[in-house]
């Protein structure tokens, strides 16, 4: 039985990945050990371990490393700090592989350490590619990685293409799309949901069923203007009698700017029909976003799972820039009038969403731990 090291980094990383441990949990193959470091550990953007003991899940190993993101050189110093504690523990506890999820800035810091330390890698979600600093990240931990679980075929061919062998690196699907799949299936009340968490702001009543979702991270090589960002987007949704639920960014450089324009809005306008929410679990944000008019921002969950659940998705900026999609995504700027003629195609009914499984169709977990089974580990 093979030891493996999931070291998750962030909130948005547990979605991506909860099918998948599920998997490795049960197989006898496998003894699973969990590694939480950097943002996944704090509070303000969504402390895993709670939530990760009430799925069945244990956290073996907590790193506490995460530097205040207030800039640039917060990355830097949060990766630093990560890649040291790491490279101590994986030569401690000699792991037979070490995952390394997508393409987070801080992710790097898992690649080296394993693969520095002679430890078989394997990275999840390879071959994509988007704006912001996580393209570079993505490919430098394909480069350092030994077996690659990705998410297309065009994925697959981008990895082959930068010299990895084809008999590593298989298409999988997205688990984040397990996820969908297993969190919809059942019914369930908006109203419910939403009482379940604590969050800041106003509720309307009749709009329960007639809502938005806005969910923004800040794009890091243009991070000075984050606060200008999430005002536009926010301004936007303001004449539409629609209840609005937001949600707080991660942690990337440039959430201090998107935090500041979120409560500068929230105290010029004090609108009655804003919700705004650090974080939900999982599941519970994709049942929230499956009911949605649409969700507006700039976060991958519109690339991905909502493609899956055939929910609009405006996308602005450069964030997820020429990430593979599909027809559910219209692409503008940080523009009002782009903005609203997006909003306005929607809510018209001018926009028309073709059924796609680009991402897979909701069984990536079985083929990632089948992948695992036919590599030959050294």
């Amino acid at each position: 039985m093979k030891t493996i090291f999931v070291v998750i980094t962030a909130r948005p990383s547990y979605s991506r990945i909860k099918s998948f441990l599920k998997e490795l949990k049960k197989s006898k193959n496998y003894t699973l050990k969990i590694v939480l470091a950097s943002s996944a550990l704090v509070r303000n953007f969504g402390d895993l371990r709670k939530i990760m003991n009430e799925d069945g899940f244990d956290v073996d190993f907590e790193i506490f490393n995460m530097m205040s993101p207030n800039g640039l050189l917060s990355m830097s110093k949060t990766t630093s700090l990560q890649l040291y504690e790491l490279a101590t523990l994986f030569i401690k506890e000699k792991p037979d592989a070490v995952v390394s999820i997508a393409d987070r800035f801080e992710t790097i810091a898992t690649s080296i350490a394993a693969s520095y330390s002679n430890i078989p890698l394997i990275h999840i979600q390879g071959g994509e590619i988007t704006g912001n600093i996580d393209e570079k990240t993505r490919h430098a931990n394909t480069k350092l990685a030994d077996l690659h679980l990705v998410t297309t075929d065009l994925a697959r061919k981008r990895v082959i293409q930068m010299g990895e062998q084809p008999k590593n690196v298989y298409n999988c699907g997205c688990p984040s799309i397990d996820l969908a799949k297993e969190a919809i299936k059942n019914k369930y009340n908006v109203k419910e949901l939403i009482d379940s968490y604590l969050g800041i702001g106003n509720l309307k009543e009749e709009y329960f069923n007639n809502y938005i979702v806005l969910l923004q991270h800040p794009t890091t090589n243009n991070f000075n203007k984050s606060e200008f960002e999430i005002t536009i987007t926010l301004e936007s949704c303001l004449k539409y009698n629609k209840q609005v639920y937001v949600f707080w960014p991660n942690a990337d450089a440039g959430t201090d700017g998107i935090s500041k324009g979120i409560r500068l809005f929230r105290e010029k306008y004090n609108p009655n029909n804003f919700k705004f929410f650090r974080n939900f679990k999982p599941g519970d944000f994709i049942r929230l976003l499956h009911k949605a008019d649409f969700l507006i921002g700039n976060s991958s969950v519109g690339i991905r799972e909502a493609s899956y659940l055939k929910i609009p998705t405006i996308n602005i900026g450069d964030r997820q820039l020429n990430r593979d999609r599909g027809s559910n995504v219209i692409d503008c700027n940080y523009d009002y009038n782009q903005i609203n003629n997006c909003i306005t195609r929607i809510l018209e009914n001018k926009f028309t969403i073709d059924s796609n499984l680009i991402y897979g169709d909701g069984n990536a977990a079985k083929k990632m731990v089948k992948a695992m089974n036919d590599f030959e580990y050294s």
